[in-house]
């Protein structure tokens, strides 16, 4: 068992999301940065798929009541613990009854904790991730929380030179025109790949918010609702783009001007208040 002390600015527990439910409203969620929630899973001998606890802006304490191998991937954050060097990007051993302290992270936003066995609350609809727009899943994390570690046998070896730490990635969002581009006025798409964007204090789980240069519509009126997908970049009539992370909605009414090359996904669910973020435009093949 895991008890949380302290949860920092916001926690979670998260897998690799809910799939296949889009068509019954119910967003896919899963870890925001998934490439890191892997990467820590790996390190620890998990399957990748296996839950964590995703920390946003770090500042957490964690208290384990048996010892167990646990990780960090994502967002660099300070580590102090009763285990013996402990660190990003590499496996090590907490102590029964010893303590994970984080502080907050260097760059970035989001850090992934693993545990050998994975975190094993309830799964809701296949998945034991929180989402934060429909509610679905494990409540936010709390002081006094209890988490349930599953079991250890049969798992893979504790790796140690699986991969390096991430190093810092410019905060540049490679997109491909969108299914709607021809609701904007020509240029449009130049001009968001143009200026720099700043991420608004307004962003979460749902998606990250930008103000910079306004994105001017030719056409007035409002969509339908339609199918939305993770790195969607939608255009409400302020002209502000939104980048729609795991949280997001089904469906949406606003129209999306560009979408984000998965390999980007993990550098948008990085990215915190008051960064700057600019976008470039790939070529279709």
């Amino acid at each position: 068992m895991i008890e949380v002390l302290a949860p920092g600015p916001y926690a979670t527990v998260q897998d690799l999301g809910r799939q296949g439910y889009a068509h019954l409203g119910v967003p896919s969620s899963g870890a925001a940065d998934a490439a890191s929630l892997r990467l820590a899973n790996r390190l620890v001998g998990n399957p990748e798929g296996l839950a964590g606890i995703e920390l946003t802006f770090g500042l957490a304490r964690l208290r384990f009541a048996a010892g167990a191998w646990v990780a960090l991937a994502g967002a660099p954050c300070p580590v102090g613990s009763t285990a013996r060097d402990p660190g990003m990007g590499a496996p090590f051993w907490v102590p029964e009854g010893g303590e994970v302290r984080l502080g907050s992270p260097s760059l970035g936003l989001r850090t992934y904790l693993a545990v050998r066995g994975g975190i094993a609350v309830e799964p809701v609809l296949g998945s034991r991730s929180t989402d934060s727009l429909s509610g679905l899943g494990p409540p936010p994390l709390r002081p006094g929380t209890v988490l349930p570690v599953g079991v250890v046998d049969g798992l893979g070896d504790i790796q140690v030179d699986l991969a390096p730490p991430r190093p810092p990635r410019p905060a540049v969002l490679r997109v491909l025109a969108g299914p709607r581009a021809d609701w904007f006025v020509p240029g449009a798409l130049a001009a968001l790949c143009g200026g720099p964007y700043e991420v608004s204090q307004d962003s979460n789980r749902v998606g990250v918010r930008l103000r910079g240069p306004e994105l001017a519509r030719a056409k007035e009126g409002e969509l339908p609702s339609e199918g939305m997908v993770t790195g969607a970049v939608q255009v409400p009539p302020s002209g502000q783009p939104i980048v729609f992370l795991t949280d997001h909605p089904p469906t949406g009414g606003y129209p999306v001007i560009a979408v984000l090359a998965e390999a980007d996904l993990a550098v948008a669910a990085q990215l915190r208040p008051g960064d700057e973020v600019r976008f470039k435009a790939l070529l279709p093949r």
